[in-house]
């Protein structure tokens, strides 16, 4: 019985360790981003798991450990992270034009896409109508010159984003933004047109470059950037 308790109390350190660990490991760049979100996934469902046969014990009137109170804890934080996920489409590229979608093209060249296909993949058109109807591009009352450089402005100042490619021949912008905690990388494209009554359509695409899912990062990411961009002055 004592056996059992202190392997259960033991795993429970462990798994909340490896909570623990996961995030700062992506986020001080010592490993991969998907690397460290394995670790923190992994520690989150053995934590789980701990938590849940801890309480069990509890109500049986066997007591709780340390390692066991610590899993529930770290068990809660785990499935509150996950649960960030419920619902989101199983997609992870998005954008406010399905049927001309922005080319990335300086993205192509950087490291972690070279050799990746990097055009939205037309499956995906179906699922984006359907999750996500209420993206749309921005419309700025000005020439796509002026229009451009207020993108360009706007981009350079979002929280978390690196401008990669400014090309004001074309008007388009590159850019690639680092989530919060886990650094994953996703990448940024920004595409100015002009319109016939003379203002400037600006259309956004943000893709990941880890997972099938993205949590709803992009969706939100594009959201803020192209509200930001119509109040900009």
């Amino acid at each position: 019985m004592r056996y059992g308790r202190a392997m259960r109390s033991f795993i429970g350190f462990l798994a909340v360790l490896a909570v623990l660990i996961g995030p700062l490991l992506s986020h001080f760049a010592l490993t991969r981003p998907l690397t460290g979100f394995a670790v923190f996934a992994l520690g989150g469902i053995v934590a789980t798991l701990v938590g849940l046969w801890s309480l069990v014990q509890l109500v049986r009137g066997r007591g709780l450990t340390t390692g066991g109170a610590l899993g529930v804890l770290a068990g809660a934080a785990f499935f509150a992270v996950a649960s960030q996920g419920r619902g989101q489409p199983r997609i992870n590229d998005f954008t406010t034009d399905m049927t001309d979608p922005p080319v990335f093209v300086f993205a192509t060249n950087l490291g972690p896409n070279v050799g990746r296909d990097m055009t939205y993949p037309a499956a995906f058109a179906a699922v984006q109508q359907e999750c996500c109807s209420d993206l749309r591009p921005a419309k700025v009352a000005a020439q796509p010159t002026v229009a451009y450089q207020r993108a360009l402005r706007v981009a350079s100042d979002m929280p978390a984003w690196r401008v990669t490619r400014a090309d004001a021949a074309n008007f388009v912008i590159e850019a690639v933004a680092s989530t919060k905690v886990f650094r994953f990388e996703d990448d940024i494209v920004i595409r100015i047109r002009p319109e016939p009554d003379g203002t400037s359509r600006v259309d956004m695409r943000s893709k990941s470059r880890d997972g099938k899912g993205d949590m709803g990062t992009n969706t939100v990411r594009i959201h803020q950037y192209l509200d930001r961009l119509e109040a900009a002055k």
